[in-house]
Parts: structure tokens; C-alpha cells; sequence
């Protein structure tokens, strides 16, 4: 009698204890904004409103299948050094991001790495290039593993699929803590399709994907330019993996350099630009996110979202132009 009763409190013991470590070494791995951190000071320009505005009327004018429903724009004036002065057209409408998440995974991870949550290896280091310089899904599938440590495989009870995805919202809780709101970034990409526990992630039809607004995703590009989410030398290293030259010789028309934003720097001969930027493209999207500083002093980043037109090369590139050429008057 004896023994049973101290097995039973030996046991519950173990399970108190073991409750205890999982809940510490929750804290050690939830990703945490820097304790300075403030969010940025964001200002309503009525000029860039206007220039938004005309451009979103201007460009369905010249592609008329395009719809008012089926883009969305944000731009953000980094001129000012104090505040972002900004505005957008459907900024808010949460729209599948393709592969542009993966600049928010990237910029978790870099979080974690400077915490010490994350230790660097080689074949990290790797993922993380691949993913952002490449697009590869397969290195987004094993970077969104190390920083939320689930791993794809068969579906589970619902209790063990609750913990689970628990763990697999953790860069969600990361953006939230700092005010990002209307955006999910929890799910892996794939080439095809997802399978099994993933596919269980997104509630079998798509209720849970990736969806993320144009405003979230200007601010987090402003946000990487700045500093405000990193120290200088992880800011530089975010930087470089997005460095585009579109006047670098290549045989992939779709690639980030000039498939999208970039295009207008190299149809125009826009020489003395820099461009820095996150693509995204599917059989239905097709979408950029870039920052853009010109000789002539401009320096803004421009989010631009489309649907049902992801074979229409000239959207994103006809936009950012018309930016350009407004913002230089």
C-alpha cells in the first residue's frame, strides 16, 4: 500500500517537474522583441496618398482586366529619418503572400540567432541564403523547423496537434508583440501541396494559410532598412541576402532581380538605383516587395500585392515607375 501510494506521488511529481521544464524551455525559445524596441512612428502623407490613389486608377486604366480587387499597394518615404511618412491603396486586405513570407521567417530567425536561441551552422547558414536569395521552399520548410521546432509528418490527435501548432505560431506571437496585426505567418511553402500534419495547419482548406497585407509587409522591409528590428551587423546581413542588380546578366526572365520591381530600373536604364527586395510568385499571385534609393536622393520601399494576373510581367514594374516618376517631381 505503501509503494503504490509513493509511485503515484512519484509520478505526479515527475509530471509537475516535467510541466515546469517545458514551460521554461518555452521561454527560452519564444522569440522576444529587442527590450528597446518601439515601434515606428507611422504618418499618413496625403501626398503619397494622392499618388497611390491615382496610380491604383491609372494602372487599371492600362491593363483593363486588372481589377480595383486584385492589387493592393503600400508605399513608405524613408526620406525623413524620424518617422515613416506613408500610404496605401487595399493595404490592409490580408492576401496570400507567396513567397514574400519568407522574408518575415528570415528576420525571425535572425532574431533568434542574435538571442543565442538559434546557433548558426553551416548547413543553417545555407537554408537561410537559399531561401532568401534563391526562393527555395525546401530551405523555408527547414528554416520555419529550426525557429518553431515542429517538423512536418502524419496528422495527430487533436490534443498533441494543439501543442503543436502552439509551437508553430511562435513567429506569429514574434510580430504581434510588436504590433503587427491582420497577418498569419505559420505555414511552410511548397512546390506543390502540403501533406499530412501541414495540411492539418492550414484546416484541410486553406483557413489557416499564409496571409499577409501590404502594410505589414512595407513595414517590416522599412523596418530591416532602418535597423529597428536588429543590431547593425544582422540588419547588413538581412540586407545583403535581398541585394538585387538587375543589370547583372541572367537567363531568368522571373527572377527577383528583374521580374518584378527591378524591371523598371532596367527597361529605363536606371543605373545609379539600388534595389533590395523579397518576390513572391504562384499560378495566381504575383507580388514584390522592394526598397529602392536613387542617386537623385530618393529612398522608399513599395509593397505591391496581385491576384488572378500572375503571368502579367509589367504590373508591378508600370506601378513602381509611376512612383518614381512622382516622387522625383
Amino acid at each position: 500500500m505503501f509503494l503504490r501510494r509513493f509511485v503515484s506521488i512519484l509520478v505526479l511529481v515527475c509530471c509537475f517537474v516535467s510541466l515546469a521544464a517545458a514551460q521554461n524551455g518555452g521561454k527560452k525559445v519564444e522569440i522576444v522583441k529587442p527590450g528597446e524596441y518601439k515601434a515606428p512612428a507611422m504618418n499618413a502623407s496625403s501626398e503619397l496618398k494622392k499618388l497611390v490613389d491615382d496610380t491604383a486608377k491609372e494602372v487599371m486604366a492600362e491593363f483593363r482586366a486588372l481589377k480595383g480587387t486584385e492589387f493592393a499597394i503600400t508605399i513608405i518615404d524613408l526620406r525623413d529619418g524620424k518617422k515613416f511618412n506613408w500610404a496605401e491603396y487595399r493595404g490592409e486586405e490580408k492576401i496570400y503572400p507567396a513567397s514574400v513570407v519568407k522574408m518575415f521567417f528570415m528576420a525571425a530567425l535572425e532574431r533568434q540567432l542574435e538571442d543565442k536561441k538559434v546557433t548558426m551552422t553551416t548547413e543553417l547558414e545555407r537554408g537561410l541564403k537559399d531561401m532568401i536569395v534563391d526562393s527555395s521552399n525546401e530551405a523555408t520548410q527547414y528554416i520555419l523547423d529550426v525557429l518553431t521546432d515542429t517538423a512536418s509528418g502524419a496528422e495527430m490527435p487533436q490534443k498533441d496537434f494543439e501543442e503543436w501548432q502552439y509551437k508553430r505560431n511562435r513567429v506569429n506571437r514574434w510580430f504581434s508583440s510588436m504590433g503587427y496585426t491582420n497577418i498569419n505567418v505559420n505555414q511552410k511553402t511548397f512546390c506543390e501541396d502540403a501533406y499530412g500534419i501541414e495540411q492539418q495547419s492550414r484546416a484541410y482548406k486553406g483557413q489557416n494559410r499564409n496571409m499577409i497585407t501590404t502594410n505589414a509587409t512595407a513595414r517590416l522591409m522599412a523596418e530591416i532598412v532602418t535597423g529597428n528590428l536588429n543590431t547593425p551587423e544582422r540588419t547588413a546581413r538581412m540586407m545583403n541576402l535581398m541585394k538585387r542588380d538587375p543589370f547583372a546578366k541572367t537567363t531568368d526572365a522571373d527572377s527577383q532581380a528583374v521580374g518584378f520591381t527591378g524591371k523598371v530600373l532596367l527597361d529605363r536604364k536606371i543605373t545609379d538605383a539600388k534595389l533590395w527586395s523579397k518576390a513572391g510568385w504562384t499560378s495566381r499571385a504575383r507580388h514584390d516587395v522592394a526598397y529602392i534609393e536613387t542617386a537623385d536622393g530618393l529612398k522608399f520601399v513599395i509593397a505591391i500585392y496581385t491576384e488572378n494576373h500572375s503571368n502579367e510581367k509589367n504590373i508591378i514594374p508600370t506601378i513602381a515607375g509611376k512612383v518614381i516618376d512622382v516622387m522625383r517631381k
